[in-house]
């Protein structure tokens, strides 16, 4: 085995590892964490249950919660399949994609810089991100998004560099899956025409080159895309979605100053990586951005070395006709980056917003290891000394970068209570005091219409089980009259109890709670 050889065994053995540790951070303790099954979550699992029961057919977008692509629900039901209705079964492919997305980054960073150096530095970035770890231990499909981008493009700028058909032909399909995903990707065609008109830029005779192969592209991507496509085409009403309402260009939005109102919610997408970050407890550790401080700033020196260079390149093109290739991929960067970033700033609720920008994701970790592959660089030029030294402390900024956001998300975002109270973990324990009960007992869940959702998933064929709305619980008993209930409340409502010891005199209150629960306020109530 040669020296060549010997590298390449070696940045695969190093590139195992990364994905190991990514795949073992994303599963470890996903019962405990987050702490409870947000009701977003629990509309795409139900929906997997009815595709398992019968009930419904897979399909390609399901329309409760607003509308939702049906791809991610499909594989929840086959997880449900192979592991049950469980939480694991439910965060299973989030895990899976949130972890490949990691591979992806290394080869499309690779392709991008011409050296697996390159994607090395940038999986590893993503791999113990917050940011990826969090929404990979989260079942919200837009976890897709970021997978179907960064292979999609790799096979796409390795078909352009080498002209291979079947390349081109991968690119498309997975393209094409990304209209499966989530809603952000419907602005991802922008990215693709920016790499055309770079192109036009910096090879000649294009469309003589390439024509085939952009043939080949299109139809593996209408291949793919195609059920997607002629679904909205049947049911154009699919195609709407709540965004209209909170769109920068409504009236009521930006109450007739639409430039103030881009520009502040363009500002505010932007501070969320470096400065001020996603105060949503299920998006991210408020107020902090959603980059550690090293990332962060290597990512915005990487973002401002970008735009620096390709103006310059693009002058040298227009003035010069100088046909430098890098111009491509600056610009292939700088468009994925704001494109993917559009879906936030368009918007004005909830801004900073970390998955509405979920798409940018890959290219930021890119983008970030652009001042470490110049450091590197320049230290080739070092004595044997000082090269000892640099390389030893770029391995102690890695490490702190590898346990920073772990330790984050694992201990403090963990155990903080605000996130407990955000994915409303009591429902959780409701769910599975439920399931503890008795089948023959009546059982009457008292919650709201949104917060028996997580509760209803895992109890889905449960028998004998009720679930009331707390303004209908007279109506309710009046109707019923239930001889030996369990009622299982989301709080104490003093109102309500005193409803219930009318009906059941010999009742009593209690409170339901684990230890961890107690310190965190999420007990709930059963009067029975």
């Amino acid at each position: 085995m040669n020296m060549h050889q010997k590298t390449n065994w070696f940045h695969w053995l190093i590139l195992l590892t990364i994905l190991a540790a990514a795949f073992f951070v994303r599963f470890w303790n996903i019962e405990g964490a987050p702490a409870g099954i947000y009701p977003d979550e629990a509309v795409n699992g139900i929906d997997a249950i009815k595709v398992n029961l019968g009930e419904q057919p897979f399909q390609w977008f399901y329309q409760d919660n607003n509308g939702r692509e049906g791809l991610f629900m499909n594989l929840i039901a086959l997880s449900f399949q192979i592991l049950g209705v469980s939480v694991l079964g439910l965060k299973l492919p989030s895990i899976i994609f949130g972890t490949l997305t990691v591979l992806g980054v290394f080869l499309l960073a690779k392709e991008v810089f011409r050296t697996p150096r390159a994607g090395l530095f940038a999986a590893y970035l993503t791999a113990f991100s917050f940011w990826s770890i969090n929404f990979s231990r989260i079942s919200f499909r837009a976890i897709i998004l970021p997978f179907v981008l960064t292979f999609s493009f790799y096979f796409l700028l390795r078909a352009i560099r080498t002209k291979s058909f079947w390349q081109f032909a991968v690119s498309g399909f997975i393209f094409g899956i990304g209209l499966h995903t989530y809603i952000a990707f419907r602005i991802a065609p922008v990215i693709l025409i920016v790499l055309f008109l770079g192109l036009l830029l910096v090879k000649k005779h294009l469309f003589h080159s390439y024509w085939k192969q952009a043939i080949v592209f299109i139809i593996f991507m209408l291949i793919s895309s195609g059920p997607i496509l002629w679904t909205f085409y049947t049911h154009p009403e699919f195609l709407e979605s709540r965004s209209a309402s909170i769109s920068v260009f409504s009236p009521e939005v930006n109450k007739g100053n639409l430039l103030s109102t881009i520009g502040r919610s363009f500002g505010l997408s932007l501070a969320k990586y470096n400065f001020w970050g996603d105060q949503n407890w299920r998006h991210n550790y408020p107020p902090y951005p959603i980059l550690n401080p090293l990332v962060g700033i290597s990512f915005l020196i990487g973002l401002i070395y970008l735009i620096v260079k390709f103006f310059h390149l693009f002058w040298l093109r227009i003035r010069h006709d100088i046909r430098d290739q890098k111009l491509f991929m600056y610009a292939f960067l700088l468009v994925w980056f704001f494109s993917m970033l559009a879906p936030e700033f368009l918007t004005a609720e909830g801004l900073p917003h970390a998955l509405r920008a979920i798409g940018t994701l890959p290219v930021v970790f890119i983008i970030a290891t652009v001042p470490i592959l110049w450091i590197l660089g320049k230290a080739d030029d070092f004595n044997p000394s000082t090269k000892t030294f640099f390389f030893s402390f770029i391995i102690a900024l890695l490490v702190f970068v590898g346990i920073f956001d772990v330790v984050k998300y694992h201990y403090f975002w963990t155990n903080n209570p605000s996130q407990h109270q955000s994915f409303e973990s009591s429902l959780l324990l409701m769910a599975k005091f439920i399931q503890e009960l008795p089948a023959e007992r009546e059982k009457v869940v008292v919650a709201e219409n949104m917060q028996r959702i997580p509760i209803k998933l895992f109890n889905y064929q449960a028998q004998n089980i009720h679930y009331v709305h707390p303004q209908e619980i007279k109506s309710f008993l009046d109707e019923r009259k239930l001889t030996n209930p369990v009622f299982i409340l989301t709080n104490k409502n003093d109102s309500m109890i005193e409803i219930l010891k009318k009906y059941y005199p010999l009742s009593q209150l209690k409170g339901i709670s684990t230890d961890k629960a107690i310190k965190f306020d999420t007990k709930f109530c059963v009067f029975r």
